[in-house]
C-alpha cells in the first residue's frame, strides 16, 4: 500500500517537469540582411523650377508704305542672322514703276526693298502675309534673340548664402535632357508673398530650347567630401521623427543585434549621412528585417550586402 503513494508523487513529478519545459516558449529569430558604411561626397540638393526666357525681341518695321511681294519665313522657324526674311514692293513702285519704265528704260525703277534677319532667332511674331500692304513703321514680325535665352530660377532668399556651392547649374528637362549653365545677374527686387528672387542662368551652349519650359534646378544647399552614410533603409526613426538609430551586430558570433541612437546629416541619392557615433567599416548594420526590432534582438544572417 506504501508503493501505490510513493508512484504516484513519482508520476506527478515527471509530468510537471515535463509541463514546465513544454511552456517554456522558443526564443524567436529574426531574418536580416546587412549593409556597412560608405566614405565619400555627399550633396544636399534643393529641387527649385527655372523658366526659359528669351530676354531679347527683335521686332521688324516696315521702312517703307507698301506691298510685301515676299514672305519667306513661317511662325515658329528657327532663322539665322543674314536670311532674306521679306521684299517689300513700295507703294509708288507699285503705281508709277510701269510708268517711269515705259519713258526710259534705262531707269529701271523697281522700287524694292529687302529685310534681312539681324539675329539668330526664332519667328515669334508674324503680323502679315504676302500680298498685304504695311505702312512705314509698322511691326511686320517679332524674332526671339537665340543668344539672349536664359533660364529664370526663383531662390528663395534664405538661400543665397547657398550660392558659392553652386557655380555649375544642373537644369533637367522635362525629357530628362540636362543643360548646364552660370548663375548671372540677379534681379533687385523679392517676391513679398514667396520670399524669392529672380536669378538669371545663362546655358554653357546654345541649345533648342522653347520659352516658358520649366526645368528642375538641381541647387546644392551643402556639400561634404568625406561623409559617412548609410542606405536609408538602414535608419530608423520615431513616428515624428526626433530620433534615429541604427540595428548593429554586437557579438562575434553574429546572432545579436543591438540598438544604437544616431545623429543623421545630409540626405542624398537615398542614402543618409550619420554625423555620429563613429562607425568602422568592419561594423555590420541590419539592412532589413530591422524594423520593429527590440533594443536587443536575436537575428540570423540570410545576405550580406
Amino acid at each position: 500500500n506504501k508503493i501505490i503513494p510513493i508512484f504516484v508523487l513519482m508520476t506527478l513529478a515527471i509530468f510537471s517537469c515535463k509541463t514546465s519545459q513544454e511552456s517554456k516558449p522558443a526564443e524567436s529569430v529574426t531574418p536580416v540582411t546587412i549593409t556597412q558604411i560608405q566614405t565619400g561626397s555627399m550633396d544636399e540638393i534643393v529641387e527649385l523650377n527655372a523658366t526659359s526666357v528669351f530676354q531679347t525681341k527683335t521686332y521688324i518695321k516696315s521702312p517703307v508704305n507698301g506691298y510685301l511681294q515676299e514672305v519667306n519665313a513661317h511662325l515658329g522657324e528657327r532663322i539665322g542672322k543674314g536670311r532674306r526674311l521679306f521684299v517689300i514692293r513700295s507703294k509708288e513702285a507699285e503705281n508709277l514703276a510701269n510708268t517711269i519704265n515705259n519713258i526710259d528704260t534705262a531707269f529701271n525703277f523697281k522700287g524694292i526693298t529687302n529685310i534681312n534677319a539681324p539675329c539668330d532667332g526664332y519667328i515669334t511674331e508674324l503680323a502679315y502675309r504676302s500680298g498685304d500692304y504695311i505702312q512705314d513703321g509698322e511691326i511686320i514680325a517679332a524674332i526671339s534673340d537665340l543668344n539672349s535665352l536664359v533660364f529664370m530660377l526663383e531662390l528663395p532668399y534664405s538661400l543665397k548664402p547657398f550660392l558659392s556651392n553652386n557655380k555649375i547649374i544642373t537644369l533637367t528637362l522635362p525629357d530628362e535632357k540636362k543643360l548646364y549653365g552660370n548663375l548671372s545677374s540677379a534681379l533687385p527686387v523679392v517676391d513679398p508673398v514667396s520670399q524669392t528672387q529672380s536669378y538669371m542662368i545663362r546655358l554653357t551652349k546654345n541649345t533648342s530650347v522653347p520659352e516658358n519650359l520649366i526645368a528642375k534646378v538641381s541647387f546644392i544647399k551643402n556639400s561634404k567630401p568625406n561623409a559617412i552614410s548609410l542606405p536609408k533603409e538602414a535608419v530608423l526613426t520615431n513616428e515624428i521623427q526626433s530620433e534615429y538609430w541604427i540595428m548593429k551586430m554586437a557579438d562575434k558570433d553574429q546572432s545579436t543585434a543591438v540598438k544604437v541612437p544616431v545623429v543623421t546629416g545630409i540626405e542624398s541619392n537615398n542614402r543618409i549621412e550619420i554625423v555620429s557615433p563613429h562607425l568602422s567599416v568592419t561594423d555590420k548594420i541590419l539592412l532589413t528585417g530591422n524594423y520593429g526590432l527590440s533594443d536587443t534582438a536575436k537575428v540570423i544572417i540570410e545576405t550580406s550586402l
